[in-house]
């Protein structure tokens, strides 16, 4: 298996994701290794390969992962990417001579997902696996259907875990000076995010009671902080950055709602997070949605006065929401499954 990082040194869902898989395979006895930068793999952990990846673009730093991982491919029934950064290293896995491997690749966004305007050589990346890799997965139907209508060619789904968080008792809403309600937001200041819209649904709420607490930061954290000035709810934002993972927890439990606004969200890792210490969600379309009851998130359209009015909502509900959690161990056997039918 190639990834990129490995919990709880993480960026995004595909890292947790990985390291979720990979742990619960070894558990279970599958023989497997997993080819990581070595700048982001565990020290001595048995089955994972660090790789010095240099300090080049990412592509160059790709490049460096390849010629290992087809080395430790030779002997393997399964190689598995993720995404369009797998490519080089699998189809190198997949010509080898002396190798005879399924491919498969697992999709968990794409550029289309990520990026307002997509780079083509991301795009083009995409299109290449679709077309040469043996089997594709998806982590969920969202992402699945739009891998089909981008590229022809629909992959199977195998969902995303539920991850939990752990908690202290620290009561961040107290921490922060918080008199009325806490309404939370962690991930990366991209645009996929959608934040300016929660930002500008600040302005639409009815109530002036709510405090916006901004976990993350990213190259639009600048533009974000001038644009609440222009609408003068800068008084009304806790900028708090990086959420250290050992602390996240605690920041979901402290809030009364948790809000997702992306514009594309193929699972969304942070909303199970945010429903595993008992928060309420407010979300736009999501891929963890359809494992979830359907009242379970307060669904919201990608614009700020639908937000507003699914922040409005939620602070009018009482009670944690009801669920049965997809466990890891279940993502672990699906996966276990599908290993053994495609060999």
């Amino acid at each position: 298996m190639l990834g990129w990082g490995f919990p709880p040194n993480v960026s995004g869902g595909l890292d947790t994701h990985v390291g979720e898989l990979f742990d619960g395979l070894q558990a279970r006895g599958t023989d497997i290794e997993l080819v990581l930068p070595a700048e982001y793999a565990p020290e001595d952990r048995d089955g994972i390969i660090g790789v010095p990846t240099g300090d080049g673009d990412i592509i160059t730093r790709i490049g460096q992962l390849s010629s290992t991982f087809a080395e430790r491919a030779e002997d393997a029934d399964i190689v598995h990417t993720h995404d369009w950064f797998g490519y080089g290293p699998g189809s190198r896995a997949k010509s080898n001579d002396d190798a005879d491997v399924e491919w498969v690749t697992t999709f968990h966004s794409l550029s289309s997902d990520r990026n307002i305007d997509p780079p083509k050589r991301e795009v083009e990346t995409e299109r290449r696996v679709v077309e040469r890799c043996d089997h594709l997965l998806a982590v969920s139907e969202l992402l699945a259907n739009k891998v089909n209508e981008e590229y022809g060619r629909k992959p199977e789904v195998i969902y995303n875990g539920f991850s939990t968080v752990e908690t202290t008792g620290r009561d961040l809403k107290e921490e922060l000076g918080i008199d009325g309600h806490m309404v939370f937001f962690v991930g990366r200041h991209t645009d996929q995010k959608g934040i300016a819209h929660l930002v500008y649904a600040l302005d639409k709420l009815r109530r002036d009671d709510v405090t916006l607490v901004m976990g993350g930061s990213g190259h639009l954290t600048d533009q974000l902080k001038r644009f609440a000035e222009l609408l003068g709810v800068e008084d009304r934002i806790e900028w708090v950055g990086y959420v250290p993972e050992e602390e996240l927890g605690d920041y979901y439990a402290s809030a009364d709602l948790f809000v997702s606004p992306s514009l594309s969200e193929p699972f969304g890792i942070t909303i199970v997070e945010a429903l595993s210490v008992g928060t309420r969600v407010v979300a736009t379309e999501s891929g963890a949605a359809e494992v979830l009851p359907e009242d379970c998130v307060i669904e919201v359209d990608p614009n700020s006065q639908s937000i507003a009015e699914g922040i409005e909502y939620g602070l009018s509900l009482e009670g944690p929401p009801e669920y049965e959690p997809l466990t890891w161990d279940e993502v672990v056997d699906q996966t276990i499954e599908f290993y053994e039918r495609i060999a």
